[in-house]
């Protein structure tokens, strides 16, 4: 789902111009970016479940994909960028950094505990699409397409009374789309 999060992120890009699409991306990716380096440290992991590539793993990450962990950390995101770009793009940026869990929780299978550290040994969510991968390619896809589209369609609004702001716009939204792409292929290719 690395490429339908980004997807996403275009997406609020398009409605949300006053919010970086920096931190948007970075924001739809927030979660994965703090599992690496507890990954490293031993803190989460990730079991092959047979296969290769990140779809084919059963994924430990206890706390920064528990749901009370996202949610955390999504709050803590809001806050931050409320103090950097005004109110609104913090709540922006805080829900884009919770609709990661909530991607997640469609196409992961169930590892995604509601406490961090799976304190009370809690069922662990997941509806598993990724077990379906045409399905999850599927959603993935949707994601891109309604990004790029959107994404596109702003710029070309936002730039028409520009002199040249049309050229440029057309050129933005065509590097968006081309990099949206690009990382819907390493997806499937499970590069990414």
């Amino acid at each position: 789902m690395f490429a339908g999060h980004f997807g996403l992120a275009a997406a609020v890009k398009a409605k949300e111009p006053g919010t970086p699409l920096w931190a948007l991306m970075l924001g739809t990716q927030l979660l994965d970016v703090l599992f690496v380096p507890l990954l490293l440290s031993g803190v989460e992991s990730f079991d092959p479940a047979g296969g290769t590539g990140y779809r084919e793993a059963v994924i430990h990450a206890d706390y920064t994909h528990s749901l009370t962990g996202a949610l955390l950390i999504a709050v803590l995101a809001s806050l931050a960028g409320g103090k950097a770009w005004g109110r609104r793009s913090g709540l922006v940026l805080g829900s884009v950094v919770f609709s990661h869990w909530l991607l997640d929780l469609l196409v992961h299978r169930a590892d995604l505990p509601i406490l961090p550290g799976n304190l009370g040994q809690l069922p662990l969510l997941g509806l598993g699409l990724w077990q379906f991968p045409w399905l999850s390619m599927a959603l993935e896809a949707a994601l891109i397409v309604l990004g790029a589209i959107l994404y596109f369609r702003s710029a070309l609004s936002r730039s028409a009374a520009a002199p040249h702001g049309a050229s440029r716009a057309r050129l933005a939204g065509g590097v968006m789309t081309l990099l949206l792409a690009l990382a819907l292929v390493t997806d499937v290719l499970g590069i990414g």
